[in-house]
């Protein structure tokens, strides 16, 4: 059973636990608070758990070659990437403002922490838990320092092999033991044949005390309802207003109808999913009756006859008689009646046959 803990104050994962859905704003607010306001309202009523954005202290996590670089891409806030970026980055007390917004609606609230600096501030805002983005999960000494603060974590794995994954994993749990790790291609948007859902299953297997989730960025929803299908416990989602927008994440992100119905589709997976025990249910009984199949004489047999396998059919039959997988068990036992041409074989009519007989 996959290792249970408490992700958020009140939300277990993990085990048999309902799956955790991130809605990832992100930076699709286009560095606007009251759109950024209404995205969280928009989670919150689409049924996600928690409304989750991008966190950077643009100095700490781009040099000044790159944020001085030309940007002009039609997704462009600026002439320069620094400029683009600064657009879209909401400062430390609007982020305390986001954060008392989504309490009042009552909707877990996080963000990526980028580099070690918005980490660090992160922390000081009491998120819930650390978002590990795909860039940063193979950046061991940010992964040592995020995971010592003691938080739980969700840690990304795009553009990472096994191998290093097997390192993130040791690094971690040295320090933390309540995180997980989704599986992630990073491609914006993600053709299915690049998604890898078996990942998910291999992560399963080399980590199997840590629950295992999904991150996806493909078109549509089917994809990710098939991650919660093989497992996933977290699945994250890019969510937005509108595709239209400027924004290189918006054409991998789900509508509010899409997001709506991703959650619906979930839960309807994870009522379905049901135990693992293979059995008759209650709600089969009616069919069973109607339907199921008893053994009945194929010829008539007369009182003391001994039975063989020819003497038998299979039918549907009133009254029911005995199971069609027992038949065998029938075969060298004699009758204590006699019996005419399709009647059911019960089992009190066949010397030293009994259930408790069969067992």
């Amino acid at each position: 059973m996959p290792l249970n803990f408490e992700l958020c104050p009140g939300r277990m994962i993990g085990g048999n636990n309902p799956c955790f859905i991130i809605a990832e704003i992100g930076q699709n607010h286009q560095g606007d608070i009251e759109i950024a306001k209404k995205m969280i309202k928009m989670v919150k009523d689409c049924g996600a758990d928690c409304a989750k954005f991008q966190k950077s202290e643009l100095e700490y996590k781009f040099n000044k070659k790159a944020l001085e670089r030309p940007y002009t891409s039609k997704h462009s806030w600026g002439k320069t990437y620094g400029e683009h970026k600064r657009h879209l980055e909401f400062s430390h007390e609007q982020y305390r403002e986001l954060q008392r917004y989504a309490r009042e609606l009552g909707i877990f609230f996080t963000a990526s922490g980028m580099d070690e600096m918005a980490v660090e501030f992160l922390d000081e805002l009491n998120v819930p838990f650390f978002k590990v983005g795909s860039g940063d999960t193979n950046n061991f000494p940010y992964l040592k320092k995020t995971a010592q603060k003691g938080r739980p974590m969700v840690v990304s794995s795009g553009m990472q092999s096994m191998e290093t994954m097997r390192r993130v994993y040791k690094t971690v749990k040295e320090h933390n033991q309540n995180f997980c790790i989704l599986q992630c291609t990073s491609a914006y948007p993600l053709e299915p044949e690049d998604v890898n859902l078996r990942v998910i299953t291999e992560y399963q297997k080399e980590f199997p005390d840590i629950p295992i989730g999904y991150s996806g960025h493909e078109s549509g929803i089917s994809i990710t309802v098939g991650a919660v299908a093989l497992g996933a416990k977290v699945v994250e989602r890019h969510v937005t207003l509108d595709k239209s927008w400027k924004g290189s994440d918006h054409e991998a992100s789900l509508v509010p109808e899409e997001l709506a119905e991703l959650v619906r589709s979930i839960r309807i997976v994870e009522r379905a999913l049901g135990t693992g025990l293979k059995r008759m249910l209650p709600c089969e009984v009616p069919c069973h009756d109607k339907l199921g199949k008893s053994v009945v004489a194929k010829t008539a047999i007369p009182k003391g006859t001994e039975l063989t396998l020819d003497m038998l059919a299979v039918k549907v039959a009133e009254p029911k008689g005995v199971a069609p997988e027992d038949i065998f068990q029938l075969v060298g036992k004699k009758v204590t009646t006699d019996f005419e041409e399709d009647e059911s074989i019960t089992e009190d009519a066949v010397d030293n046959y009994s259930k408790k007989a069969k067992a």
